[in-house]
C-alpha cells in the first residue's frame, strides 16, 4: 500500500467518523428536544387537567338521580364519582364523604343534593383540594342548625303529611326512625315535573333517612371559606323556596333559579351539570 494511498482511506475514514459523530449529536439533541417537549407537554396537560366532580345524593334517593347529569359531565371530559349517602347523620356522613375526598386525587368540585348539602358542607371543611362547592335544592347550614330547623324557618314545605316512618330496634336495644316518602305521594311531593312512570321507579328505589339526621345539628360549614354555587328550585315542596334563597345569600352563592320540584338533577340535568361546570371553570385554572 502507498503512503498516499494510504492517506486517502485514512482521510475518508476521518471524514465519515466525523459525519457520524454529527449524526449522533444531532440525535441526542433531538432526543434531549423531544423528552423536554414531551415534559413540557405533560406538565401542561396536567395543569389544565379538568377537576373531579363529586357528586352527594340526598334523602328519599340514590346515586342514579344524578344519571343525566354524570351524563353530560362526562361528555365534556370531567371525571365523575357519584358517592353513596349513608343517610344516616351528618356527621358521621360526611366522614363517609371524606373518604372518598381522600382517595380521589387533585382538584375537585363537590355537589350536593338535598341533605347532601348538610354533608358536603362539613366533608369538604378543610379540604384544600376541593375548589368549589354546589349546592342543588339543598341546605346550607351553619353551625347550630338542623336540616328540620331550616326547613321549618319559612312555610311551604309539605313533606310531612307525605312522610313514611319505620321505627326499629338497633343492636343497644333503642329504638330508632328512618323516613321515607309514601310511594302513591312521591311523584306529586318529591319529582312532579319528573314522568310519572319515571318517578314511580324512584319511588320504590328511594332509600330512607334517619330521622335523627334531619335533627343533628351542623358543627362547620365550608361555604364559609369555600366558593359556591346554588340552584334554587322555584316549585321544590320539600325545602321552601324562601328558605333556599335565604341560604344562598347568606352564604353569598351565585344563584340560579329554575321553576323545577325538588328533583331538579332529574328533570333538569343539563341545567345542573352547566352550573357544574361552571363553578369548575371559575376556580380550577
Amino acid at each position: 500500500m502507498s503512503i498516499k494511498g494510504g492517506r486517502k482511506r485514512l482521510l475518508t475514514g476521518a471524514v465519515a467518523t466525523a459525519a457520524a459523530g454529527l449524526a449522533l449529536g444531532a440525535f441526542a439533541l433531538s432526543g434531549t428536544a423531544n423528552g423536554a417537549t414531551e415534559t413540557a407537554d405533560a406538565a401542561g396537560a396536567a395543569k389544565h387537567a379538568k377537576p373531579t366532580i363529586i357528586l352527594e345524593h340526598g334523602a328519599f334517593a340514590d346515586g342514579s338521580s344524578w344519571n343525566g347529569v354524570i351524563a353530560d359531565l362526562r361528555a365534556d371530559g370531567y371525571p365523575v364519582v357519584a358517592a353513596a349517602n349513608p343517610l344516616r347523620g351528618p356527621a358521621s356522613d360526611a366522614a363517609a364523604l371524606r373518604t372518598v375526598l381522600d382517595h380521589v386525587k387533585g382538584p375537585k368540585i363537590v355537589v350536593g343534593h338535598s341533605y347532601g348539602g348538610n354533608v358536603i358542607s362539613a366533608a369538604a371543611t378543610a379540604a384544600p383540594e376541593v375548589k368549589a362547592l354546589v349546592y342543588v335544592a339543598a341546605f346550607l347550614p351553619a353551625p347550630g342548625e338542623s336540616a328540620l330547623e331550616l326547613t321549618n324557618k319559612y312555610p311551604g314545605s309539605t313533606l310531612p303529611a307525605a312522610l313514611d316512618p319505620v321505627t326499629y330496634q338497633q343492636a343497644d336495644g333503642s329504638t330508632a326512625t328512618d323516613l321515607y316518602i309514601q310511594q302513591d305521594k312521591f311523584h306529586h311531593q318529591f319529582a312532579a315535573d319528573v314522568p310519572a312512570g319515571q318517578a314511580a321507579l324512584m319511588a320504590a328505589e328511594q332509600r330512607p333517612i334517619a330521622q335523627a339526621a334531619l335533627e343533628e345539628k351542623a358543627t362547620t360549614a365550608a361555604w364559609k371559606t369555600k366558593p359556591s354555587w346554588d340552584i334554587i328550585t322555584t316549585e321544590d315542596l320539600n325545602i321552601p323556596p324562601a328558605v333556599q334563597r335565604f341560604m344562598a345569600k347568606r352564604a353569598h352563592a351565585h344563584t340560579t333559579e329554575v321553576a323545577a320540584s325538588h328533583s331538579v338533577a332529574v328533570s333538569h340535568p343539563h341545567l345542573v351539570a352547566a352550573v357544574i361546570e361552571r363553578a369548575a371553570r371559575a376556580t380550577v385554572r
